[in-house]
């Protein structure tokens, strides 16, 4: 039976003060690229967070990262995307085997919540399960902790090669002490701890993603287009 031909893309519920005092949250495009990417291939694609909230992420909303006809999508409530994200539905509500990918956004707020949303999880696995992608971005990775084979009892990333964003990148922009109060572990550590390789591109902030099965990843937010586009491309032979 063919997968079902449905994207469902998650988000933060999680903030924190981090880009000088400025919030943490959702990282706007690591959702906007993927959802423009599946759309644009004809899938029906939904947004979902833990407890239904997003927070933006402030740096994601500064022109090098939001621009143009992206920054329009996002500033108009009423456009397609806005309307997902602004009216998420319970997590509880979601079936994840009505969709052939799942795909988790980011921002370094995830690194918070991730690794503890249940229904999130829950999501991810029915779509692992029924022969689908589970695939993520930048700290997006922090999802894999709860997504268990349940033919393994272990991630499904064991065993596996995975990208997500940088160690160095997180010194580079001087927010490692903060990051280091949430308590909870980097990606490069994450893989570490489920019986990954974790591998990085040369550049912290280079267009880079690793395709290992059904599991697709990407370094950064520049990455979040290519990933997804990768995403697509697995799908198609599955």
């Amino acid at each position: 039976m063919p997968l079902p031909r449905r994207a469902i893309i998650s988000v933060t519920s999680a903030t924190a003060p981090l880009h000088n005092g400025n919030p943490t949250g959702l990282f706007i495009s690591e959702a906007l690229h993927p959802y423009n990417v599946f759309t644009a291939a004809g899938f029906e694609v939904d947004l979902v967070s833990e407890k239904g909230t997003y927070v933006p992420d402030w740096l994601s909303l500064q022109k090098d990262f939001l621009d143009g006809e992206e920054k329009k999508v996002w500033e108009d409530v009423n456009s397609p995307f806005r309307k997902k994200l602004d009216n998420m539905p319970p997590v509880g509500s979601i079936d994840g085997k009505k969709y052939g990918i799942f795909f988790a956004s980011a921002g370094h707020a995830a690194l918070i919540d991730y690794p503890h949303a249940k229904g999130l999880h829950k999501i991810a696995t029915d779509v692992w399960t029924q022969g689908g992608i589970v695939s993520a971005v930048c700290h997006g990775e922090a999802i894999y902790p709860g997504v268990i084979d349940p033919a393994t009892g272990e991630s499904v990333i064991k065993g596996k090669t995975i990208t997500g964003f940088t160690t160095e990148g997180e010194y580079d922009m001087h927010i490692m002490e903060p990051i280091r109060s949430w308590g909870e572990p980097l990606i490069d550590e994450w893989a570490e701890k489920l019986g990954a390789k974790y591998v990085r591109p040369d550049g912290v902030w280079d267009d880079f993603h690793v395709v290992d099965g059904r599991i697709v990843t990407g370094t950064n937010p520049q990455s979040a287009k290519s990933t997804a586009e990768a995403v697509l491309k697995v799908f198609e032979k599955l």
